[in-house]
């Protein structure tokens, strides 16, 4: 009868499959250096004897924890679901492990979440919520790999990869302006990355000549409920604007469906 994980040892694995002790160490720190053949016999070995290795033992030995976390401020409605999911999926090959942690909307859970990843020696840190500067100085001290996504910040941590929110508001700006648009109402929430859009575009749409539009801003994050009190202000501006600009997607799914309601065709 196989042993059970919890007599089974690293050199047990290491007789089964025919390798030392030393290449079965390498299958689970670095799987990437072991050759598929014998990665193969290792994986059946430890499968036969039902082994869990101790990879918080390894991982001291090894300097490497292959944790990676990924920090998001939300998953209710979260628009980061499709990059996760194929982030733990390109990770899970490699032999890493994702650690998931919500931020939520403050700089205190941000920072409290990098506190705690650093603690456990990530290998690196995906972050897509703003970071304030105690904390970025925290993780530039740190030296480990800190990637920020969804942004282009102007001073990142140590690399980014995202796109410019202030251009966004421009180039929405310009479309609207090509479309024949003149009398545009701006809905935004009070997020830094809405206030980017919102700036960009207003920046934009006056630079073109045109009069400042009106606006609504609602709390971040902005709701599909605040759809309501957006038609509201629109009705109530000096002449029905002829297109609505959100900062957001849930702002301008809300808009539409009251839009709709009210007899509006969209």
């Amino acid at each position: 009868m196989a042993k059970t994980n919890s007599t089974s040892t690293l050199s047990d694995v290491a007789t089964a499959a025919g390798v030392s002790t030393a290449t079965v160490s390498r299958y689970f720190n670095s799987p990437d250096i072991v050759s598929p053949a014998t990665a193969e016999r290792i994986r059946a070995a430890v499968e036969q004897l039902d082994y869990i290795p101790n990879l918080l033992a390894g991982g001291l030995a090894s300097n490497r924890s292959r944790l990676v976390a990924v920090l998001i401020p939300e998953l209710s409605g979260s628009i980061f679901t499709d990059i996760i999911e194929a982030m733990v999926g390109e990770l899970s090959t490699s032999g890493y492990v994702a650690l998931l942690g919500l931020t939520g909307r403050s700089h205190a859970g941000t920072s409290e979440l990098v506190r705690a990843a650093l603690a456990r020696r990530v290998e690196a840190i995906v972050i897509t919520s703003a970071v304030d500067e105690p904390t970025r100085a925290m993780l530039r001290r740190s030296g480990t790999t800190v990637i920020e996504i969804w942004d282009l910040p102007d001073d990142p941590v140590d690399m980014a990869i995202g796109f410019s929110h202030y251009a966004i508001g421009e180039d929405l700006a310009r479309y609207l302006r090509n479309r024949g648009h003149e009398r545009p109402f701006l809905v935004s929430s009070t997020g830094p990355r809405s206030r980017m859009r919102r700036d960009g575009f207003v920046a934009e749409w006056l630079a073109g000549g045109g009069s400042a539009p009106g606006e609504l801003q609602v709390d971040m994050p902005g709701r599909f409920g605040d759809a309501g009190r957006s038609m509201e202000a629109m009705r109530a501006a000096d002449g029905m604007p002829d297109a609505a600009v959100c900062t957001s997607d849930l702002l301008a799914q809300g808009i539409i469906v009251a839009a709709q309601a009210s007899g509006l065709r969209v």
